[in-house]
């Protein structure tokens, strides 16, 4: 037995049963024009299609910053990496995380001296990476500092060109004091001093004032530098431009002043170079643990053997400094005086440095007054860290701490120049005095408060 089922009825059948023969025909014609309007799009729509930007968010790390610039050469787009350079970097380390080849950093090297620059470089700078899409390097930024960078572009020959940017930084002058209580260090830092101006002031009277040995409380300091603005931000300090230091009693004072020939230099107020030819310690601040004592009894054997120089305590690392200029006539390592460096300073004069952690210069080498020699340690005979510090004239040992007072000076502000000196440094020294005096009548009443109070 079949089971029959009945078909439904097609589409245009049903049409053709429901409306008439014009009516479907209208119909007909009336879908195929809705057929086209939803499948063909106008000029106009698809114009505007094509027009809708896309934007890509750029991928940021701690290390590096890639991003997409369009500045390339005929407007290729090119790749942006920025790296900051860390403590054991080398140039190689940097392109290589880069992606740039050793091909193309051989090739920037090559292009001129500055480019040679690039591999001395330090922690904290950084450097800009732009590359073409096949990896091409195309600039190299380096950022020493915010006042200065430095560009090299490839150019249509397609050589790298060295361009220097640098901005100016606004200068403000800036007046500190402070009175020693404890040591100079601390009263620099309460008075609001960066460590590097504490160690210039010190620099400044380093022939004149022991800092380890004749600081006494209550010296006390004035000074006036620029501090550097950028911005709106401080980002450094200038240079002193004029000091004084009361110590025990007695007043120094120092104004800076860039001669007719271009050095600049601290003199004293009528033009007397403060730059002996020797400082009086080779170390910035530290105590001596020791001193010159022909008859010292060694505290190692126990017995009278002569100490020839003077000890400075100071922690392992402390930098050592030429006393002044000269050649190293030995640099090496004994059982008993550890690292050790000798400089001969002309005919007469003889300075010996030991215990040394590190020895920075060898023997033959000229060296500078205030050059880093080394580190203190405490190689060889050595209870502890510290410098042992020996001074010899025509052969013979001196006291180190009272010999360079008698010795000869560097040269003064001829006469032929000291109108130009007094021009330039007295507006200096009258502006130091102009902040102090408000400064010591506010210490004045200060004083009579607290008498009144204990009263």
């Amino acid at each position: 037995m079949q089971n029959h089922r009945k078909s439904p009825p097609r589409l245009f059948g049903a049409l053709r049963q429901h409306f008439p023969r014009t009516h479907a025909l209208a119909a007909g014609a009336a879908s195929f024009a809705l057929a086209l309007t939803l499948f063909v799009s106008t000029p106009e729509v698809e114009a505007k299609r094509h027009s809708l930007p896309v934007t890509l968010s750029s991928i940021d790390s701690d290390a590096a910053r890639a991003d997409f610039v369009d500045n390339g050469p005929a407007g290729r787009e090119l790749r942006s990496q920025n790296l900051k350079v860390q403590n054991g970097d080398t140039l190689s380390d940097l392109f290589q995380r880069a992606g740039v080849s050793s091909a193309e950093m051989y090739q920037l090297l090559a292009s001129s001296d500055e480019a040679r620059q690039l591999a001395k470089l330090a922690p904290g700078e950084e450097l800009t990476f732009r590359m073409d899409s096949e990896g091409a390097l195309q600039s190299l930024e380096l950022y020493r500092d915010r006042l200065n960078r430095i560009e090299f572009k490839r150019g249509e020959s397609d050589d790298f060109q060295y361009t220097l940017h640098q901005r100016q930084a606004d200068s403000y002058t800036a007046y500190r004091q402070g009175e020693i209580e404890s040591s100079l260090f601390v009263a620099g830092s309460d008075a609001g001093l960066s460590h590097n101006l504490i160690m210039a002031m010190a620099d400044v009277f380093s022939s004149d004032i022991d800092f380890a040995l004749d600081i006494r409380k209550g010296d006390h300091f004035s000074v006036i530098f620029d501090e550097e603005f950028l911005d709106g931000e401080k980002i450094g300090d200038g240079p002193i431009q004029a000091v004084t230091f009361t110590n025990q009693g007695k007043a120094f004072s120092a104004v800076r002043y860039t001669d007719v020939n271009g050095d600049t230099n601290y003199y004293t107020p009528d033009g007397k170079s403060m730059r002996k030819a020797f400082i009086r310690t080779p170390v910035d601040i530290g105590r001596i643990s020791s001193h010159y004592n022909p008859r010292r009894l060694h505290p190692i054997f126990k017995t009278r053997r002569p100490h020839n120089g003077t000890d400075y305590a100071a922690p392992t690392g402390t930098p050592v400094y030429a006393a002044g200029d000269g050649r190293v006539t030995r640099a090496g390592y004994s059982k008993s005086n550890g690292n050790y460096v000798f400089i001969q300073h002309g005919e007469r004069y003889v300075t010996r440095y030991l215990h040394l952690s590190k020895r920075l210069v060898k023997r033959g080498q000229r060296v500078k007054q205030r050059q880093v020699i080394g580190k203190v340690g405490s190689t060889g005979y050595a209870t502890g860290p510290h410098l042992h510090y020996e001074f010899l004239v025509d052969g013979r040992h001196r006291n180190p701490a009272t010999i360079v007072r008698k010795l000869p000076k560097a040269k003064s502000i001829p006469s032929a120049e000291m109108a130009r000196f007094k021009t330039q440094t007295q507006p200096l020294l009258a502006q130091l005095e102009r902040f102090k005096q408000p400064a010591l009548a506010q210490h004045r009443e200060e004083e009579d408060s607290d008498k009144q109070s204990v009263n």
